[in-house]
């Protein structure tokens, strides 16, 4: 038992890493500069994801529920729609500025001169709620390969070990994607002061990127259905 519990948190660590996984958590701390607050996002996607994780098994194990095909697919072209606007409110908020005077443009600057021709100024982008972050892991979490995880449970033979199996696939989940996270702050961090347009080419890249992954999951799924 001890050897499928830790097979299972492996299998966790693992998971974090998923291309739409990243993606999401990416765009989601783009905003941030801060090591603990990016990494704050990336433990509450994961925290997220369990709770969802463990909603699924809880029914499926209790009650011998089941995920249908047609509502997977509609979950995963959720998720598609869901990435596509987080990479595009990456894009929108990718350093506007509203000036004192009333002037509102879009460039790459540095921050270290935030004065112009129009006087200082200040930036309509917003750190991301941490709500937000854990509604997009709960969405993570009924979609995907949520259905597999809740299969391997069920197939442990009681309630117990299966919620446990999931508590620790969880588990390895929620750090996989806090160190995850880590990684990621250290360019966004590093850049956020005196190298703003390469900071801005970073989180112009996570926009496009997570648009794109966001898109093939639409597709995906659509084909899928049809």
């Amino acid at each position: 038992m001890s050897s499928v519990l830790l097979l299972g948190f492996v299998i966790g660590l693992q998971h974090a890493l998923e291309a739409d996984h990243v993606a999401a958590v990416s765009s989601l701390a783009s905003g941030e500069t801060g090591l603990r607050r990016i990494m704050r996002h990336g433990a509450v996607w994961g925290l997220g994801h369990t709770l969802a994780l463990l909603g699924l098994g809880g029914a499926a194990l209790l009650f011998k529920a089941t995920i249908d095909g047609g509502l997977a697919l509609g979950l995963e072209f959720c998720v598609g729609a869901m990435l596509t606007g987080l990479g595009a409110h990456v894009l929108y908020h990718f350093h506007t500025h509203r000036h004192f005077d009333g002037t509102t443009h879009f460039h790459a600057h540095s921050h270290q001169d935030e004065r112009g021709p129009h006087g200082n100024h200040e930036h309509l982008h917003s750190r991301m709620p941490w709500q937000r972050t854990l509604l997009v892991g709960l969405m993570h979490g009924f979609a995907g390969s949520a259905a597999l995880v809740v299969l391997t449970a069920s197939s442990l033979g009681s309630t117990g070990p299966g919620l446990m199996f999931i508590m620790i696939f969880g588990l390895g989940s929620i750090i996989g994607m806090a160190c995850l996270s880590a990684v990621i702050a250290v360019p966004l961090a590093l850049t956020s002061k005196s190298l703003t347009r390469i900071n801005g080419a970073l989180q112009g890249t996570v926009g496009a990127v997570t648009i794109a992954i966001g898109l093939t999951v639409i597709g995906q799924s659509w084909a899928a259905f049809v």
